[in-house]
């Protein structure tokens, strides 16, 4: 699938890469070095990579200078979310070199700065709509407050130039994506939608993939990466539409020898 993108997500708590379930901090794995694994991700295929600075989000400080060194080292192109509510911390996230940043809470809670900010900077941003029910869910997934569809629309007006939509119910627990939700959104918008929360396995990544003709752009995984349900390769595999390359070899070594042996 042609411009069908793959985002694996590195989420960064204490400096340690994570993943949580439904966003609950207390909920954390660690997977260690985030670093590391953005150099992981790179070797086995990505293009873009999804970091979260956890901290910035729950308000109790930053990893900017870990996240620069992401960026730097790592040569992913680096979508940037958590915790970017103001001026200050906005020129934080931008300054890291990142290509763009995802802007949440604000676009709830300070919706003509947003706009303001969407004018200056536009592909630069995007908004992530973190969906609890038919609510947003902002700072840090810890309250909701705030209509989807009645910010969808001033979004639009805005000129928005891409979402982000979380399915919070489902984020990291494996239990599939949330498809209805996202045909309901790329319906209300002409902006690009980035699809995340539940992914659990390849036929999900398929189902993401078939919705680009009306507007799903690509799809953040995360836990069902670093839990080994799928490689990255066989993601992007998947969302091509196509088999791992590797395992049409694979397949037809196995034939070959097979039809050696009735000879």
């Amino acid at each position: 699938m042609t411009g069908f993108t793959i985002f694996p997500a590195v989420d960064i708590q204490y400096g340690h890469a994570v993943q949580l379930e439904r966003g609950v901090s207390s909920s954390q794995k660690v997977f260690g070095d985030p670093v590391v694994m953005a150099h992981r991700w790179r070797q086995e295929g990505a293009q873009w990579l999804h970091l979260v600075d956890l901290d910035a989000a729950f308000s109790r400080g930053s990893n900017a200078e870990q996240i620069a060194a992401i960026v730097a080292e790592s040569g992913l192109r680096v979508e940037l979310t958590g915790g970017i509510r103001d001026d200050a911390s906005l020129e934080r996230a931008l300054g890291t070199g990142c290509d763009r940043v995802n802007i949440g809470t604000a676009a709830v809670e300070k919706p003509q700065w947003c706009d303001e900010v969407i004018a200056a900077f536009g592909d630069r941003i995007a908004i992530a709509l973190d969906v609890r029910g038919g609510r947003l869910a902002t700072r840090g997934w810890t309250s909701t407050s705030g209509d989807l569809w009645d910010t969808i629309d001033r979004l639009n007006q805005a000129g928005c130039a891409r979402l982000v939509v979380t399915d919070t119910d489902s984020d990291g627990t494996l239990s599939g994506a949330n498809v209805d939700l996202l045909e309901q959104v790329c319906a209300r918008t002409p902006a690009p939608v980035v699809a995340s929360g539940g992914i659990a396995t390849l036929d999900d990544v398929r189902a993401l993939a078939r919705l680009a003709d009306v507007g799903v752009e690509g799809v953040i995984i995360g836990t069902a990466l670093y839990v080994g349900q799928f490689t990255l390769a066989e993601a992007v595999a998947a969302a091509r539409g196509v088999e791992e390359p590797d395992m049409v070899a694979s397949a037809a070594t196995v034939e070959s020898r097979e039809k050696e042996g009735r000879t």
